[in-house]
């Protein structure tokens, strides 16, 4: 498999409060790689060591197949990126923030940047110093786009838009990646809309990448399963166990949470013992909360044991 972004055990820290320790990821090219964690997980830290912006201490970083920071100059004429915060200019207007951005750009297509600002409702004489929070992401997305990257890498690209400008934002790198065969690397802590949109996803948290998947292995591989007459087995489970919950007045039944799950799994209930009543899908963001819980407490074996 070829890969649009690769960390190999890559190490960085800005002092004793946070580190990156040993990163390795894989974004394959031509997918949409969602990268999900809390606040301070190293999200944005992670996007500016691969863009060049931040050196590593130790371990190796490739981006379209060039290093960094060796071949930045060539890795970032191929790379649209929409950072977290805004890098415009609020005293020029749209037009004129297009035209700065095309004359660093040797690979910008003019007609596909009109195109964008029309498809967007921007108005080209417009200072972006009066556009509003949403106007100004449409403008960032735009810039990214016109330069037509092989990657597009967005920070938190729709944080604070209302929905209809989130639709028309999302709907427009959706186009442009069905057009292009681009990849794209969003890191985003709307978890229901990278549901939507992505088919890889990876999963920071202090610092560490907890898991790195295709989105439906992801989505059902965390379950919850509603159990009775519990049993006991020297054989142990092929999946793990993240939580045991307790009946309670709603229900008679055990609820374990667990990970690594697997239809041929419910097997193992026949020789344990152990009746299974139920499997419960979970979307995504709740997927994402009971892995970070995982991540932050010791797993349970299945007879509730640490």
């Amino acid at each position: 498999m070829k890969y649009a972004i690769e960390l190999d055990r890559v190490v960085w820290s800005p002092g004793k409060a946070f580190r990156l320790d040993e990163l390795s990821l894989r974004v394959p090219r031509g997918s949409i790689y969602g990268f999900l964690g809390p606040n301070g997980s190293g999200k944005t830290t992670t996007i500016r060591l691969f863009m060049g912006m931040v050196k590593p201490h130790s371990g190796e970083i490739r981006v379209l197949d060039g290093r960094v920071p060796r071949d930045m100059a060539h890795i970032l004429s191929r790379v649209g990126y929409v950072p977290e915060r805004p890098h415009v200019y609020p005293q020029l207007t749209v037009g004129e923030a297009m035209r700065l951005h095309a004359a660093f750009h040797r690979l910008w297509d003019p007609h596909w940047a009109d195109e964008l600002v029309e498809r967007l409702g921007l108005d080209p004489d417009r200072k972006i110093a009066r556009m509003s929070k949403g106007e100004t992401g449409k403008l960032l997305v735009s810039l990214a786009l016109a330069q037509r990257p092989d990657l597009l890498v967005l920070d938190e690209p729709t944080d604070g838009l209302d929905p209809v400008i989130r639709r028309d934002v999302i709907s427009t790198v959706l186009d442009y990646v069905s057009e292009s065969g681009a990849s794209v690397f969003i890191s985003s802590h709307l978890v229901h809309e990278l549901e939507r949109i992505c088919d890889w996803v990876g999963v920071m948290d202090r610092g560490s990448l907890v898991a790195e998947l295709p989105m439906t292995d992801f989505k059902n591989g965390i379950k919850h399963l509603r159990v009775e007459t519990i049993g006991e087995s020297e054989t142990p489970p092929p999946f793990t166990v993240l939580e045991r919950k307790p009946p309670n007045g709603v229900s008679p039944y055990e609820t374990w949470v667990v990970r690594d799950w697997m239809d041929d799994h419910t097997r193992w209930f026949d020789t344990a013992g152990t009746h299974l009543r139920d499997v419960v899908d979970l979307d995504l963001e709740d997927g994402f909360v009971e892995l970070l819980r995982s991540q932050r407490a010791p797993a349970l074996d299945p007879h509730g044991e640490d």
